[in-house]
């Protein structure tokens, strides 16, 4: 890495180096955003990029939005970028990656490093404003490298292909997290549709077929159904049902037969009834010739 820091060969390092091998370090920090550059390193590189992003947070001042807040997180593995409330990863910045890292000389308050991205493989500067830590960031960072890089010539540069293998094993496993989360919201939306659709309470499904019905949705009657008799609740069978003679008397809607020769004179008026008592006395007329 080219650094754009210079440190006297007198001055200590600000922390030790179990906390970058072992552990991080942490800086709170309000992050500009990144923007792409032609070149992985350079001082007027990094400065133009400053001026972009600076001119893009005056305009989102001027719309009401506030810069972001950012934790980082510094360590001899890289630089991550982390929202300080959820603490969840938003950039991963692998320090072979690492390229360029300043602090601005004109404005104590901003900081940047160069990274080339793992999957575009172009080079982006992340700029941030730290209103009291911004050269201590730069120094950490250029901590973090002295170490690994020691640590590079002790393994013999397997420790760089380590790293590199641990990266492409975490990328996976983010990319199987986000799989799962879609699986988990599927299977969400199935079980939604299951419960809005109507299901039969237990016990009230019947394998009796239903029964037909007329045009009027009504059961037909039939007069020769055989009433069924049912069990008593005791368990002694009902006493035998007793069946009488049709009453010949009544017809099949249960009035009494019409006779227009029985009926009275008061029942009908007088020209009806001198007709009745025609066709009566041309009955009898007839039953005697026979």
């Amino acid at each position: 890495m080219n650094r754009a820091f210079n440190r006297k060969k007198d001055k200590s390092w600000m922390h030790t180096p179990d906390a970058l091998a072992k552990h991080y370090i942490p800086y709170n920090a309000k992050f500009l955003g990144n923007t792409e550059v032609d070149q992985p390193k350079g001082t007027e590189i990094v400065k133009e990029a400053v001026r972009k992003l600076k001119f893009q947070r005056h305009i989102k001042k001027s719309e009401g939005q506030k810069t972001q807040k950012v934790e980082l997180q510094i360590s001899i593995y890289g630089v991550k970028i982390l929202d300080p409330k959820t603490k969840d990863v938003q950039y991963n910045c692998q320090l072979h990656r690492i390229s360029f890292c300043a602090d601005d000389k004109t404005d104590k308050r901003i900081f940047t490093f160069i990274c080339k991205d793992s999957e575009s493989n172009k080079h982006l500067c992340y700029v941030f404003d730290s209103e009291k830590c911004a050269e201590e960031v730069t120094l950490t960072i250029g901590q973090a490298f002295d170490l690994a890089y020691k640590k590079f010539l002790e393994s013999g540069g397997k420790d760089v292909e380590t790293r590199k293998q641990i990266g492409t094993l975490q990328k996976r496993i983010q990319e199987l997290e986000t799989e799962n989360s879609g699986l988990k919201k599927q299977l969400w939306e199935l079980e939604e549709q299951l419960m809005i659709a109507p299901v039969p309470p237990a016990g009230s499904i019947s394998l009796k077929p239903p029964m037909s019905t007329d045009v009027f949705d009504m059961v037909p009657f039939s007069a020769v159904t055989p009433l069924v008799p049912i069990p008593a609740s005791n368990g002694t069978p009902p006493p035998p049902t007793t069946t009488s003679p049709p009453d010949m008397s009544k017809d099949l809607f249960g009035a009494e037969p019409f006779d227009p020769f029985t009926c009275g004179q008061a029942d009908f008026p007088a020209d009806i009834q001198s007709r009745l008592d025609e066709m009566q006395r041309q009955r009898w007329r007839g039953s005697k010739w026979d």
